[in-house]
């Protein structure tokens, strides 16, 4: 689809390895990437380790399917969710999946879900594994989804919670630099500048989980614009009044432009000898 609001989305929620406190949070940004056009939740809902869930199910129009666990300490709401969205699959009436879950036992269903052309969304919780992850074309933590808390109230509780999601923000580390600057050398032009749309693009391709609010910044624009060691921001006006187009390039590669070429010393080169020279 050509637009974000175009794309009509699958959203199938492991009740068993997600939490139910932020559902609305979470509902909204998959809102920001589409269209939920089926929302259901699996889980076993005789069990009280899920009974979180039942309030808010009918708030958000989310549909329960009850899957029973056939074995104790078995969980078998898994095969459900797969079973689900083979047959959504087949019926050729989304444009991608959005699987809400922590398990890893789902990776090689978002794996089948993108052969088939599908665009699969990932959100669950920083423990999350890893080949989930990269299956992925995008996948999103929970805990950057948490409702920022209102900066009036003082009390203890409050700033505790705060002092918490604070630890949970990740550190601009060289590693994540790297990935920047690379991402920029890949979509570039013979200037070095590059179109920070693509950037993003490229980045989310290289790491499904990269996301700014991961670093304490709301988009990827200002974060790159505190990185002003690393990299040169340049904005450009459009002909839409207030647009403008943002482009990047990294400062070693202007660094190195600016360096003097070395210039190479011609050879001298003696003259070629007639054959009367030769002969003497």
């Amino acid at each position: 689809m050509d637009t974000k609001s175009e794309l009509r989305l699958a959203v199938l929620i492991d009740a068993d390895n997600v939490p139910f406190n932020n559902v609305k949070g979470m509902l909204e940004e998959i809102a920001k990437l589409g269209t939920p056009t089926f929302k259901r939740i699996y889980g076993d809902w005789t069990k009280p380790n899920v009974a979180g869930w039942k309030a808010v199910l009918l708030e958000n129009a989310i549909t329960p399917i009850q899957q029973y666990s056939y074995t104790s300490g078995k969980n078998s709401t898994d095969s459900a969710m797969i079973i689900d969205a083979m047959d959504i699959l087949y019926t050729g009436r989304v444009d991608g999946f959005c699987i809400v879950s922590s398990d890893s036992d789902f990776t090689r269903l978002a794996i089948r879900l993108r052969e088939a052309g599908m665009k699969v969304i990932g959100i669950g919780e920083r423990k999350t594994p890893n080949p989930f992850i990269v299956s992925c074309d995008k996948f999103i933590y929970l805990e950057i989804l948490k409702r920022h808390e209102t900066v009036t109230d003082t009390s203890p509780e409050k700033s505790k919670v705060a002092d918490n999601k604070k630890s949970t923000l990740l550190a601009v580390d060289n590693k994540t630099l790297k990935l920047i600057s690379e991402s920029i050398n890949d979509v570039a032009d013979e200037n070095g500048w590059a179109f920070l749309g693509d950037v993003g693009s490229m980045i989310i391709k290289k790491k499904p989980d990269f996301d700014a609010r991961n670093f304490g910044f709301s988009k990827l624009t200002p974060m790159l614009k505190s990185l002003k060691k690393e990299f040169e921001i340049d904005e450009r006006e459009t002909d839409k009044s207030n647009t403008k187009l943002v482009y990047i390039r990294n400062k070693t590669k202007v660094k190195d432009k600016k360096k003097p070429e070395k210039r190479m010393q011609p050879q001298k080169v003696n003259p070629p000898r007639s054959n009367s020279e030769a002969d003497k």
